[in-house]
């Protein structure tokens, strides 16, 4: 199976398929080149499998070159409770007769790893999850020059607008007609960066270069988090469910205020009237309740998520001297509200100096950075191989 990458993370599982445009590069025979054709007719003929299984394909990235073989990505995602179905559907389909290696990553490649071995009859080739999520970041940003983006006058419904970011050249693309040609640089990235990786919990890595970034911080307080809460206070089943809800509230009916608290900004030290200056802070008396809706309660998490995680990727930032702070992670997915707030709380923590910037590809980073690995674990394996070496037992470990 040399074309998956999976990454299994605590919420939802990212799968990314490169569809190779010349099969014969990656089969030993017609056979193996038949059953590769199946699998590309039934992942690309359909955009659900199962009951939860999507794939995205407004992201699917056409003549992609990944070890000198050129064909399209192509990103799946599913919830990570759904593992056993997904084993089950991969073994009904005849996904793993090549019984080869997976490169996966995530802590669910270590979860599910003994389940997936024995029921499919292959290997998982386990990447770090880190070290994952860079490589993803960085190659698809030096193929995509649209990837990176920031919102302008983020909380204002009339005004707000997507401005794509050139990474490569640290301009945005409104500024594109004043730079000639030959003064373009479209690909690569400029160092040093902070990324803010949020999904079911956060982690802040800081990077100095390629291979080369150190995890400095993180918080309990993610997306896991938000749905916890809505779960409790909305009866919200899904995070799609909780991100409606949230997109139809307003925080203001229930979180308490500057204005409310001082009748007016807090001038002095630069806190304007309609900050949170305690969230909930409103409800805490039995009265208060009797009126409050889901919505409020909804949009109330979301703004304590993106705060909290602003001000702690702010202060790495700060304390690292570095002005590019890229936001991923599923949290984001299907999310622009909480992008949006992310936004707004960038530009008042850093008093306007310092922009948020977004990622299309949001939670697919790790899958793709571990699928980087595989080209090397195949050749890895057949050398062994040649040698008589029985890989049946072998630990597939990085």
């Amino acid at each position: 199976m040399p074309w998956f990458g999976l990454d299994i993370g605590g919420t939802l599982s990212k799968l990314v398929y490169f569809e190779p445009n010349d099969y014969r590069d990656f089969f030993n025979n017609e056979e193996e080149v038949q059953r590769g054709k199946n699998i590309r007719y039934y992942l690309l003929n359909n955009k659900a499998y199962g009951k939860t299984g999507i794939r995205d394909e407004h992201l699917q990235m056409d003549n992609v070159v990944i070890n000198n073989s050129t064909g399209t990505l192509h990103f799946i995602r599913f919830p990570t409770e759904r593992m056993t179905h997904f084993i089950q559907l991969v073994k009904s389909k005849g996904f793993a007769q090549f019984r080869s290696t997976v490169c996966a990553t995530g802590g669910g490649a270590i979860k599910f790893a003994a389940e997936m071995e024995n029921e499919l009859g292959m290997q998982l080739h386990k990447a770090d999850e880190l070290e994952s999520l860079i490589s993803g970041i960085e190659f698809i940003a030096e193929n995509f020059v649209d990837e990176c983006y920031y919102y302008d006058n983020p909380l204002d419904s009339e005004k707000c607008r997507k401005v794509i970011w050139r990474w490569s050249s640290a301009r945005c693309s409104t500024t594109d007609s004043q730079y000639t040609n030959e003064n373009r640089a479209e690909s690569g990235l400029q160092y040093p960066y902070v990324v803010c990786n949020i999904g079911s919990g956060v982690s802040v890595l800081v990077v100095h270069g390629h291979n080369k970034f150190q995890r400095v911080s993180g918080s309990s307080i993610g997306g896991g988090f938000f749905q916890g809460m809505c779960s409790l206070l909305c009866n919200s089943n899904s995070f799609e469910d909780s991100i409606e809800l949230a997109t139809k509230g307003d925080n203001k009916n229930v979180d308490k205020l500057v204005g409310d608290i001082y009748g007016s900004a807090y001038e002095s030290i630069g806190l304007p009237y309609d900050t949170v200056a305690a969230s909930l802070g409103k409800i805490s008396d039995p009265s208060d309740r009797e009126h409050i809706r889901p919505e409020d309660l909804a949009r109330s998490a979301l703004v304590t998520v993106a705060n909290n995680i602003g001000s702690i990727a702010f202060n790495v930032a700060k304390q690292h001297g570095i002005d590019r702070i890229a936001f991923v992670g599923n949290f984001l997915r299907v999310n622009p509200i909480a992008a949006r707030h992310l936004a707004h709380a960038m530009n008042f923590w850093s008093k306007g100096t310092k922009k948020a910037l977004f990622l299309v590809h949001e939670g697919y980073f790790g899958s793709v950075g571990c699928f980087q690995q595989l080209h090397d674990v195949t050749q890895m394996r057949r050398l062994l191989r040649s040698k008589g070496v029985n890989l049946s037992s072998e630990p597939m470990n990085t």
